[in-house]
This record gives C-alpha cells, sequence and structure tokens, in this order.
C-alpha cells in the first residue's frame, strides 16, 4: 500500500515556505574519507537499481546488498534471503551479526527498498541515476528509503570487517512491498513466518530523523514512538433506479451524500499518547504565543473546545491529535438518463494507535444514521497499529548521540499520521522507533514526489550519526 509518511508533522506550525539560501547555493563537493567513498559506491548502485513494483526488483536489490556483506566477512549461514514463490521480484534479507553476550536482546534494524514508482518524462532528471548537484543527492529513493537501507547495510559491513564485538546480537532486515497495495509485505512476512529470525528487544525503523528550522540550523530530532493505522471504507448505497423523467426521493446519489456531509462534520475526539505528548510539549515551546499555550491546555484537556480550534487548524497538527477520516474517491450511477442503481465512495480514515479499525466503522454507521448505507472494510494492510513506549533505554542513547552532533537540539517524540512497516512488528511484540540521523528541509526531500533527494552532507552526517548510535545500543547493559 502506498503510505503517506508524515514526517511534516514536526514541520506544523512553523510557517516554513522556502528553502533558505544558504541550501539553495551549489556548494563545491568536500574531500571524502575512504570509507565514506565505499558508502557512496554502495548507496548509489542501490539508488541505481530499480525497485519500483511494475519494472523493478527488490530481489535484485537485496542480493547486491548480500554481496556487498559477503564482501565484509559475512558467512552464509548469516544471511538469509527471502522471497514468495508467487512474487520472486519482491523478495529481501535478513542478516545476522552474532554478539558477545548470549542473555543480551539483539537489535534490529529494519529499511524496505522498494519505492515509489517514478516516471522518466516527469522528473528532471533520470530518477534511477544517482545525481548529486548542489549540495543534494537525487533520485527516486534517494531519501525513501534507499538512505536507511544504505546506512544499515553499510554499518553492518562496517561491524563486520572491523572485528567489531558487540554484546548484543545485531539484525538487519531489508524488505519489500512498504510503498504499495498488492505487493508481498516483506516486514509482514517476517513477522508471520520468521518470528524467531528477527527477534529482538527492539527495532529502528525509518519514520523519524531531523527537521531543520527556516535558517536551515537544525530545529529538532524526531523519533517515530506511534503511527495510525490507514485503512479505506467503502460506503454503498444500491436502490432499483428508473427513469430520470421520474424522480424519486429514495435516491442511491442522495443517500449517499447526505452520509459523507455528515462524516464530514465529524471530529473524532482528541487523544494523547507518549509520542504526541511529547511532540506538542516540545511545539509549544518552539511554536510559544497563543497557539503555544494552546497545546498545553489542549493536553491538560482534551475537550476544552478554544484551544482544539487553535491547534487543529493546522492541518500537520489536526493529523495527530485523534482519529481522521476523508472521503477520497466517489463513483455513481451508470446514465445520464436513468436513476442511479448504485452510489459509492472511499472515506480514507487514519486510525489513532490503540484504535480498532472495527470500532471506527461502528462510529462510521452511527454517524451516517442511515440503513441504505453499508459501511465495509476493503482491505486491510495489516495489523492495528498500537502505541510504543517512550523508553529511556531507546531514547537516551538517541539523546546523548543528538547531543554529540546537533548540540542543543533537542530530542522529540512524534506520532506519525502515516504508516511504517513498523506496524507489523510492534504487532508481534518487538516495539519499533522511527530513527534516522538525517535532516529534512519544509520540503521533505520531496518524498513520493518528483525529484525526491536527500543533502549530501546531512547523509554522511547522518551515517555517522546512525553507527554510533548502533555501537551504543550494541554494548548496553
Amino acid at each position: 500500500m502506498k503510505i503517506q509518511r508524515c514526517l511534516g508533522v514536526a514541520m506544523a506550525g512553523l510557517a516554513i515556505t522556502s528553502i533558505t539560501l544558504s541550501q539553495a547555493i551549489a556548494q563545491a563537493p568536500e574531500t571524502l574519507r575512504p570509507d565514506q567513498i565505499a558508502f557512496r559506491s554502495l548507496y548509489k548502485e542501490l539508488v541505481e537499481t530499480n525497485t519500483s513494483l511494475s519494472v523493478g526488483s527488490c530481489t535484485e536489490a537485496a542480493a547486491k546488498m548480500q554481496a556487498h556483506l559477503v564482501a565484509a566477512g559475512y558467512p552464509a549461514s548469516d544471511l538469509h534471503p527471502f522471497a514468495a514463490p508467487d512474487h520472486p521480484k519482491e523478495g529481501g534479507l535478513v542478516a545476522i551479526l552474532p554478539g558477545t553476550d548470549p542473555k543480551a536482546k539483539p537489535l534490529l534494524l529494519l529499511a524496505h527498498l522498494d519505492v515509489v514508482e517514478a516516471k522518466r518524462a516527469d522528473w528532471t532528471r533520470d530518477p534511477f541515476t544517482l545525481v548529486e548537484e548542489g549540495g543534494y543527492f537525487y533520485g527516486r529513493g534517494t531519501s525513501d528509503d534507499k538512505s536507511e537501507a544504505a546506512v544499515w547495510t553499510d554499518t553492518m559491513a562496517r561491524l563486520k570487517a572491523g572485528h567489531v564485538k558487540l554484546k548484543r546480537t545485531i539484525k538487519l532486515a531489508l524488505t519489500c512491498g512498504e510503498e504499495t497495495e498488492g505487493a508481498f509485505n516483506g516486514a509482514g512476512y517476517l513477522a508471520t513466518h520468521e518470528r524467531a529470525l528477527i527477534d529482538a528487544e527492539f527495532a529502528l525503523n525509518e519514520g523519524g530523523g531531523g527537521i531543520n528550522a527556516p535558517n536551515g540550523q537544525p530545529l529538532i530530532m524526531s523519533v517515530e514512538a506511534a503511527e495510525k493505522t490507514p485503512q479505506n471504507y467503502t460506503l454503498t448505497v444500491v436502490n432499483p433506479g428508473g427513469h430520470s423523467s421520474r424522480p424519486v426521493k429514495d435516491n442511491a446519489i442522495y443517500h449517499l451524500a447526505a452520509g459523507l456531509l455528515k462524516i464530514s462534520a465529524y471530529e473524532f475526539p482528541v487523544q494523547f499518547d507518549d509520542a504526541n505528548k511529547s511532540y506538542f510539549t516540545a511545539m509549544s515551546k518552539i511554536v510559544g504565543g497563543e497557539r503555544g499555550a494552546a497545546m498545553l491546555a489542549l493536553m491538560k484537556d482534551p475537550t476544552d473546545a478554544k484551544a482544539y480550534a487553535l491547534v487543529s487548524a493546522d492541518p500537520s497538527m489536526n493529523a495527530v491529535l485523534h482519529t481522521t477520516c476523508v472521503a477520497t474517491e466517489l463513483a455513481g450511477g451508470h446514465a445520464t438518463n436513468a436513476l442511479p442503481q448504485r452510489a459509492t465512495a472511499n472515506v480514507n480514515c487514519r486510525v489513532f494507535p490503540g484504535v480498532s479499525t472495527e470500532d471506527v466503522r461502528q462510529t462510521l454507521v452511527k454517524i451516517v444514521d442511515d440503513p441504505a448505507i453499508s459501511i465495509t472494510l476493503p482491505d486491510k494492510r495489516g495489523p492495528d497499529a498500537k502505541s510504543t513506549p517512550m523508553s529511556p533505554r531507546v531514547i537516551a542513547p538517541i539523546e546523548a548521540m543528538t547531543a554529540k552532533y546537533y548540540p542543543g537540539v533537542p530530542v522529540v517524540g512524534v506520532l506519525q499520521a502515516g504508516g511504517t512497516d513498523g506496524v507489523f512488528l510492534g504487532d508481534v511484540g518487538i516495539p519499533t522507533y522511527g530513527m534516522g540521523g538525517f535532516f529534512y528541509d519544509a520540503d521533505l526531500g520531496h518524498i513520493h514526489g518528483l525529484n525526491e533527494r536527500i543533502g549530501v552532507k546531512t547523509l554522511y552526517k547522518g551515517r555517522d550519526f546512525m553507527y554510533d548510535l548502533v555501537l551504543v545500543y550494541g554494548n548496553q547493559d
């Protein structure tokens, strides 16, 4: 399923409308260290391997990453490629670096290899050629999620080649199927069929990362500790129809339209968990003023209508306050001169973690209050999302590493309005946190859009950040 990632949540209320001049000006390339040159080669190879569902192959990309790990010294016994027979191009890889302490629970590094579709005719540059220009790397997947996949693979290779001994076993899972509906979802497969292989105390995944202020300076380091469940609902009205010259009140389109208007007027109750509490607490200080005070007031009393009106006026903030539902598709009738026999609509909901998709369906039924309108779930991507506690064992090392690389930048928990593959791991008891050492501007690197990109400097610095973070976790008591 195409997931709308919501790093933009952390940008809410900042009124960021443009990239700073200093970042827009092309910068001369810096001299790279030998290890950075090796990483760039791996990253380039991964970006230039087309992994879109239509014509690409995650299996090929996984095999290329496996080759890097073999070259670093991994034996075949610690490398586990996998693919479904009916989805041969949607395979993945699990790699294991054994720790020295059998009592220490493993750490799992998760990243997806697949990318959103990209049409060459629409892009300024070939989306499957890595282009370095103006201080950015351009190409489909340069950010989502091949930056993280490349860094995790590179980290595993560096640890092995450097004969680094860690107490904790480190595992890597490169998967497919995160971006596209109907694909073989590797994370879901591993969670349900190979749970022991990926067993871990917790996992690090996409969904978090740094956010820049309007002046281009690092503002916050976000850690995704919760995400919403994306769920579609189909509203259907059927009717005998008839000749349009003899209209009746019982009209399928009118029934459906009335029901949709009721849904549009409904606001699901405000809810808080560790993630969005952390976010609004931090953002209240950054935003300040009346709206900052409203954030604090709303956390104190989620029924405060005045505070809600101020905070929810920003769509990004509203998205992480509660479950949201919106009509996204509409169809009805079969002829211009006939009364409609059928009318349907798709309502896309983003369900607050801990709330079941069935509970939301029943709420929609009550809102619509019309037995002529049936409401069903046409598909279900995976399990319902759950909140993940802001565990000090996970957060404290991120805070320490952020202080080292980005002094003064606060670490903030976030609830993502979209979804990631972390939902599959959380469902089987592996708490999953969105974490990335890269910083993004207001455009979020054009993720899912045209001319996707990531800053060259932040990619290299983020690589070092994430490697050092794994070292800390790896020797954790």
